[in-house]
């Protein structure tokens, strides 16, 4: 199944989010505008709006008010992939071409800066210190995150500790809080919202996890980039720390640098593939997902529990 036809009901609520998104980077400087809609228009899954619309169910559903929030968490999601690709000197995200390749770093920077004061603008319709709170925990973790990676490029001998961390800052907070903010703003029990955040906790690591497996199994059509990019870039990431295990493996990977060629980074992901450290990680993701299937157990049973129990299954095996 499609991940659009597991919240299919909700279509008429995703189309509004999609035109919050477009309305809420209007800008007066034309370049901005342009160069927030093209991170826009490049697409997406769409899944921490997903997230939050589909958690608010659970409580009092009001539209013109969770649309804020759903709008806010994808704004803080897309300003830090600006962010991140100026970080990595990435040229394609989605099959497209970044900010940063298409302007410059400057105008990429800015221009993340400006898609996050927008998110924080529709934040101040939310009446909820507490949904406040979270949200700006939230984003000093994700921009924690995103300095541990800097800090840790082409830093072969770090441990899985130190991976799991880092995605969890980076990737699975923001799935966690979109979760969590949606059921808080529908006015749920406490009990619910904190278990809706321990839900997007889990699968978000699933998620992440899984993308970094993607990143060696997929092919650059597919993906939208190069295949073994991010070791290209000098992201370790679980499949290359379980593969470092290998001696043959580890010796290869040890030779990566940002200019090597495509021929000697294939040589590279056959080696790893060898080692069944792609077979390991998704191990750990299943886990994660597993986990994440149990805490909805605990969730009142609606057709919005039917939902994410396939979106989860969706995040935890998806091909692409």
């Amino acid at each position: 199944m499609k991940l659009q036809m597991m919240y299919s009901f909700m279509k008429a609520d995703i189309d509004l989010i999609e035109k919050e998104l477009h309305k809420a980077i209007t800008s007066d400087s034309d370049l901005i505008q342009k160069a927030s809609l093209n991170l826009i228009d490049a697409g997406g899954k769409r899944l921490r709006p997903i997230f939050v619309l589909l958690s608010a169910k659970f409580g009092k559903y009001d539209i013109q008010a969770i649309k804020n929030v759903a709008v806010a968490l994808e704004l803080i999601h897309m300003a830090s992939l600006v962010h991140d690709d100026v970080i990595d000197n990435a040229e394609l995200r989605r099959g497209k071409l970044t900010v940063n390749a298409k302007w410059d770093n400057r105008v990429a920077m800015y221009t993340g800066d400006y898609i996050l004061a927008c998110s924080l603008e529709y934040m101040t319709k939310i009446d909820n210190v507490e949904a406040h709170r979270i949200l700006a925990n939230t984003i000093a973790e994700v921009c924690f995150g995103e300095i541990e990676q800097i800090k840790d490029k082409y830093r072969f001998n770090q441990t899985l500790r130190d991976y799991l961390r880092r995605i969890k800052r980076k990737t699975a907070l923001l799935i966690a809080t979109s979760c969590q903010l949606g059921a808080i703003v529908s006015g749920t029990s406490e009990d619910i919202h904190k278990k809706l955040f321990q839900f997007g906790y889990l699968v978000g690591m699933s998620y992440q996890i899984t993308d970094d497996i993607l990143d060696f199994t997929g092919t650059e059509k597919v993906l939208g980039k190069p295949a073994g990019g991010d070791l290209l870039q000098g992201n370790i990431t679980l499949p290359v720390l379980y593969a470092m295990n290998d001696r043959n493996a580890k010796n290869k990977i040890l030779t990566v640098h940002e200019n090597m060629s495509k021929d000697e980074m294939n040589d590279i992901i056959a080696a790893i593939k060898e080692t069944g450290a792609i077979e390991k990680a998704h191990q750990l993701s299943q886990r994660y997902l597993q986990k994440a299937l149990s805490v909805l157990k605990e969730l009142p049973d609606n057709r919005t529990k039917k939902s994410l129990i396939e979106i989860a299954n969706f995040v935890g095996k998806r091909k692409y």
